[in-house]
């Protein structure tokens, strides 16, 4: 399955350099040119990353990264002309993944955003739904001391929801994401699927705590704890 980045960049012909060596790469690219875009467009597109620049025609990247960033679900790599150690250390200290100041090297702009969505991935070690808890690393369940039986798929379901933990993730980017449908098909794995999970994880499945639907929309994940690796900024 391909990942989806974001592009938010005014520069129109730069914007379009890294939309097309990003499509290329094999991402899924949609762009923004403002801050104002930018925010409406994650909430339809829903990015496994960000491209942001800093100097922005209407507000600042740094403005607008709580907003992209979803509290830590979303990886941000700012991209500015900047090149101050102080822009640097902020971007960084916001929670910004990656810092690249231009002019760049375009392979080394693609080595940078596999890596920061290498980390992204693995960044859900556990977590904990009630009395089942999940182990990603060694793909393992427990439902209080017992061993839990859970798919592969059912696994890949879980963790992308709880990447994206209390925030609504659509039917049909699950089936992007999780089924590897390149367009929306007439289908209810999604739907189908879930059901067959709560019936394994939640206290009562008519009734489900843990993952809600939302209806016309699609599903939410509100778990008791997610445990993170954690990973290291770059330098």
């Amino acid at each position: 399955m391909s990942a989806r980045v974001l592009v938010v960049e005014d520069d129109r012909l730069l914007a379009k350099v890294l939309t097309d060596n990003l499509t290329l790469d094999g991402f899924e690219v949609a762009r923004a040119g403002d801050a104002h875009a930018a925010v409406k467009l994650a909430r339809e597109f829903v990015p496994d990353l960000v491209i942001l620049d800093v100097m922005l025609p209407d507000r600042s990247g740094f403005d607008i990264f709580d907003s992209l960033n979803q509290d830590g679900r979303t990886p941000v790599i700012f991209l500015t002309a900047r090149g101050q150690t102080a822009d640097k250390l902020r971007g960084l200290n916001l929670g910004g993944d990656d810092y690249i100041t231009k002019p760049f090297d375009l392979q080394e702009f693609l080595a940078r955003v596999h890596a920061v969505l290498r980390r992204a991935r693995t960044n859900i070690e556990q977590v904990t739904l009630g009395s089942v808890s999940i182990d990603f690393a060694s793909q393992t369940a427990m439902k209080g001391r017992l061993p839990l039986h859970l798919t592969h798929q059912e696994l890949t379901l879980l963790r992308y929801l709880a990447a994206r933990a209390g925030r609504v993730v659509h039917r049909s980017e699950l089936l992007r994401a999780v089924w590897g449908y390149p367009d929306e098909p007439n289908t209810r794995s999604v739907d189908h699927a879930v059901a067959r999970l709560r019936k394994k994880i939640e206290p009562d499945p008519d009734e489900p705590r843990y993952i809600r639907t939302v209806h016309g929309n699609g599903y939410s994940l509100t778990p008791d704890s997610i445990n993170h690796v954690t990973a290291r900024k770059p330098k």
